[in-house]
């Protein structure tokens, strides 16, 4: 699958920057949460998760050729 992460996420991965798509591999039946574990991102730091542009949550089922999208909560106004 290629993970891309945005929006300060990506200072928990030496050498990838923002958006910059990255291919990882997760046994079968791993969900996003096992994911973000694999990747040393804490869960809570997770606000948004998009799996080919759907929301869906951290017990999601990830699967091979998905592309996931990692969002932390963004404040503003």
């Amino acid at each position: 699958m290629e993970v891309r992460v945005f929006s300060g996420l990506e200072k928990f991965l030496p050498n990838k920057r923002f958006g910059e798509p990255m291919p990882v591999n997760l046994p079968d039946g791993a969900t996003v949460r096992i994911l973000l574990n694999k990747m040393h991102i804490p869960e809570e730091q997770v606000f948004t998760v998009l799996v080919d542009g759907r929301h869906q949550t951290l017990d999601y089922t990830v699967r091979d050729g998905e592309r996931v999208s990692l969002f932390p909560p963004v404040g503003g106004g």
